[in-house]
């Protein structure tokens, strides 16, 4: 299943963080943990202007707490709007 983004919205991947930080014997469930705010694009809407300014494959920041959550093919995605996207990484 392929999806395209409407208007002002990015379909992205959140990236996963890598280094777990333990601190003694404490171990903090998966509920407790910050969410990731980095994300790679997946695909772009159709709005002209956000087409200029992200591209396929770029790493974006997000809001925190932004998107909606979906699940294609086992995999999970986030579908943001324009306004929640604060950055792209360079």
């Amino acid at each position: 299943m392929k999806i395209k983004p409407l208007d002002d919205r990015i379909l992205v991947e959140q990236i996963e963080e890598s280094d777990e930080k333990k601190v003694g014997s404490i171990i903090i469930p998966d509920s407790a943990k910050e969410k990731p705010r980095m994300a790679k694009v997946i695909a772009v809407g159709t709005d002209e202007e956000l087409i200029k300014l992200v591209k396929v494959g770029d790493t974006v920041i997000y809001s925190k707490y932004s998107g909606d959550e979906i699940k294609v093919d086992k995999k999970e995605y986030l579908l943001v709007q324009r306004s929640d996207i604060l950055a792209t990484v360079q």
